[in-house]
C-alpha cells in the first residue's frame, strides 16, 4: 500500500486534478470543501451552503477511513465572518458535545463567484 493515499468521493470532486483529501499514515488533510453538489451546483444561501459543505465534510472524512471523532481542526473561509448563525447550527449538529469538538478558525476572504463559505479539515486517526 502506498504511503500517500488520495481520497475521492463520488459526490464531491474538484474541477482541477486534485483529490478531496490526502492521507499519509494516520493524518488526513482535506482540500477546500464548498457547498456545491453535482445536481444543483452551488447552493444559493449561506444556510444551504453550510448544510451541503458539512455533508461533504462528513463524506470525505468517511472516504478517508476515519470518523468525525478523528477531526482535530476545521478552518472556515467566509465572505462575511460575522454571519456565523448558519455555521453554528450545523457545527453543533455535527459536534453536539462541547467537550468533544475539534478546534475551529474562521477567516474572512473574497471567495469565487457565488461561494459564501468553504472549509478544510485535518484529522488524525489512532495508530
Amino acid at each position: 500500500m502506498p504511503r500517500r493515499i488520495s481520497v475521492y468521493t463520488d459526490e464531491y470532486q474538484h474541477t482541477n486534478p486534485v483529490p478531496a483529501a490526502c492521507r499519509i499514515d494516520n493524518v488526513v488533510h482535506s482540500g477546500a470543501i464548498v457547498g456545491t453538489d453535482r445536481e444543483h451546483g452551488t447552493a444559493r444561501t449561506l444556510d444551504e451552503q453550510c448544510s451541503v459543505m458539512f455533508r461533504r465534510l462528513r463524506d470525505i472524512v468517511a472516504a478517508a477511513g476515519c470518523d468525525l471523532s478523528d477531526v482535530v481542526k476545521v478552518t472556515l473561509w467566509m465572505a462575511d465572518r460575522r454571519d456565523r448563525s448558519a455555521v453554528n447550527r450545523e457545527w453543533t449538529a455535527l459536534f453536539p458535545d462541547p467537550a468533544d469538538r475539534p478546534a475551529r478558525h474562521v477567516v474572512q476572504v473574497e471567495l469565487d463567484e457565488a461561494t459564501l463559505i468553504q472549509c478544510d479539515f485535518v484529522a488524525v486517526l489512532p495508530r
